[in-house]
């Protein structure tokens, strides 16, 4: 009996010590899923009688922990990628709709410098400047991708609302528009080469897709006003507004984030600011979309 008794207890897995059960030890890759600990939560959270909302936020919590943990360590360069992207969605419900005017209505806006860094929370985090949340000059990638999914869909019902809708359409836009801020990206990053001044290259990608929100505006009038037989002419109307403010606001941030001293060899950063802005307004007219408008 004594023996089948430490027969039993040999079989059973032994935790090194201050190691929880489940948790893998020093030396070995954490697994990436633990269907105990999952169980456990769940089974906690429906017997605390929590409401939907806070059983999602708790799913979360624990799908954020998860992919820190794990996912992001498996991946080379990943954790450090998702870091360097949260800067740029780091936005708040102020910060949008000071954006949306700065972009709309720029010839109002006095202030372009970008503000100071605060104090961050985060050790292993140096920043260069403040974070979108705490100033409405640093640019995001919340407002530019959240506009071209607007904008797509916009032109989507226009399809639509002209019998011409067919599934190719959302891919075909999409693909034009994204293709082409490439291309714009990629032409603005050589001529800060040529300045040799460096700049991020997602800190360009958030300039050049503020369009999207003048973009948005324009086709949601041509939609609108195509009821009365005017879509065509308001958004050619709602275009010169939109398209001469986007322009104005990319000169006005390039002018004020461009350093003073380029390259004496490279072109004049005047000129190279000029294009920079008309840019916007050649970029915006290419991917309209005004065929079906009445």
């Amino acid at each position: 009996g004594n023996v089948q008794q430490w027969q039993q207890q040999s079989q059973q897995p032994q935790h090194p010590i201050n190691q929880a059960p489940g948790q893998a030890p020093p030396g070995q890759q954490p697994s990436f899923f633990n269907p105990a600990a999952a169980a456990t939560v769940m089974s906690v959270a429906a017997g605390s009688g929590l409401s939907n909302d806070a059983m999602i936020d708790l799913a979360m919590l624990g799908g954020n922990s998860f992919f820190e943990s794990s996912t992001a360590r498996m991946i080379p360069g990943l954790e450090s990628s998702m870091q360097m992207l949260r800067i740029y969605f780091a936005v708040d419900n102020h910060y949008v709709k000071r954006k949306i005017q700065k972009v709309l209505f720029p010839f109002v806006s006095k202030h372009w410098k970008r503000q100071p860094p605060l104090v961050s929370k985060n050790p292993n985090m140096v920043l260069q400047f403040a974070l979108p949340n705490a100033d409405e000059n640093a640019p995001d990638l919340y407002l530019p991708s959240m506009t071209l999914i607007t904008y797509v869909l916009l032109c989507a019902l226009c399809y639509g609302a002209a019998g011409k809708f067919s599934p190719e359409v959302l891919p075909d836009v999409t693909t034009k528009c994204f293709v082409t801020q490439i291309l714009e990206v990629l032409a603005i990053r050589v001529g800060f080469y040529m300045m040799q001044t460096p700049v991020a290259f997602l800190d360009l990608f958030s300039y050049t897709g503020y369009k999207y929100l003048g973009l948005c505006v324009n086709m949601l009038a041509g939609i609108v006003l195509g009821h009365f037989g005017f879509g065509s002419r308001a958004f050619y109307v709602f275009f010169l507004w939109t398209g001469v403010a986007a322009s104005y606001f990319m000169l006005k941030t390039m002018a004020n984030n461009i350093p003073l001293e380029v390259a004496a060899n490279g072109p004049k950063r005047e000129i190279m600011v000029v294009i920079f802005a008309a840019s916007q307004f050649v970029t915006m007219w290419f991917v309209s979309q005004t065929k079906f408008l009445n």
